[in-house]
């Protein structure tokens, strides 16, 4: 082994010159981005979005790549075991990178270790919505119903853990009343129950709904961040919802999104699409777009990306234990 050693070391200074021009010149080939949700939901929707803007940027076909299940980590577990050369990415949620992956036993990947924050895309509000058959017409009404009737009412979620669940069985607690969580593999699937008056509630990303909202085939409840959102001034907040037994003044939940890439993924390359997105989020054509889609544009370092997953993790982490979800 002794005599080994210089010539792996000479190995490894010929291969540092050659992995450096492969990383200046990226990218070279098509990019594929996987999506953990199917698609119509938020995180497809910002994919798709940023899809054209990244491909004129980097000068490389992008294929979006749905891959739903598991609350989204079928995609970012994919992900995690995917090359480090830039050529496989995933955007990614609050729910399938920094909530869920922990609580699954076993874990299918180290949140911190297995996976690399590149930059935030965006960030949404929940929206909470009731088919137009539903006897509520306002939040207070829906958990007066949902007193009077405890388990019968039935909300939607994209899967155990994921925001539209967390946010539901919070607003169970702050309210005290019991509500039946039905799961789905995506939203699209979602969202088709509460329009056809299938499902009593959603609590979901707003630009999933948005478009149903503007045409009418929803109402709207309450929306999930401590401000009201620019698109629907007049929905008040869940926080700002206080009556008779009811008060929450510090409900605020919401759903981010990440460009994520595997392990070890070199500096150099994670810089080049963090800066590919940032430039597309800053484009005075595509700003607008992001934002009437119903997003607030992110932006930012890959250190800005991993605090905010680390902080998420932990906050989420709490919530979990205190409301016993369970992870089969």
């Amino acid at each position: 082994m002794l005599t080994r050693r210089p010539l792996l070391a000479g190995a490894a200074l010929l291969a540092a010159p050659r992995l450096a021009r492969a990383q200046a010149a990226y990218p070279t080939r098509p990019i594929t981005m996987l999506v953990g949700f199917a698609p119509g939901g938020g995180t497809d929707i910002i994919s798709r979005l940023l899809q054209p803007a990244l491909q004129q940027e980097l000068g490389q076909p992008i294929a979006v790549e749905n891959r739903p299940g598991a609350s989204g980590t079928i995609a970012a577990l994919a992900g995690t075991r995917a090359q480090p050369d830039g050529y496989t990415l995933f955007m990614t949620t609050v729910s399938a990178s920094a909530v869920v992956p922990p609580q699954m036993h076993p874990p299918p990947f180290d949140i911190y270790r297995d996976q690399t924050p590149i930059v935030l895309a965006a960030t949404v509000p929940l929206v909470a919505v009731v088919p137009l058959n539903s006897p509520a017409q306002d939040l207070k009404g829906l958990i007066e119903y949902a007193r009077a009737n405890p388990g019968k009412l039935n909300y939607s979620s994209s899967g155990v853990a994921t925001q539209q669940h967390l946010a539901a069985e919070l607003l169970a607690s702050r309210a005290g009343i019991q509500m039946t969580h039905v799961p789905f593999r995506g939203t699209g699937q979602a969202v088709n129950e509460i329009l056809a008056g299938r499902i009593d509630l959603a609590i979901d990303t707003f630009p999933t709904y948005l478009p149903h909202i503007r045409a009418g085939r929803v109402r709207v409840l309450a929306t999930t961040m401590p401000q009201r959102v620019e698109w629907l001034p007049e929905v008040p907040t869940i926080a700002e919802s206080r009556f008779e037994g009811f008060s929450a003044p510090d409900f605020n939940a919401n759903v981010w999104y990440m460009l994520m890439g595997p392990p070890n993924l070199p500096a150099a390359l994670s810089e080049r699409l963090a800066g590919a997105v940032n430039k597309a989020l800053a484009d005075p054509t595509m700003r607008p777009r992001i934002r009437d889609a119903g997003f607030l544009p992110g932006g930012g370092t890959s250190a800005d990306a991993a605090a905010l997953l680390r902080r998420d993790a932990e906050r989420y982490a709490a919530l979990i234990r205190n409301a016993n979800i369970r992870i089969e």
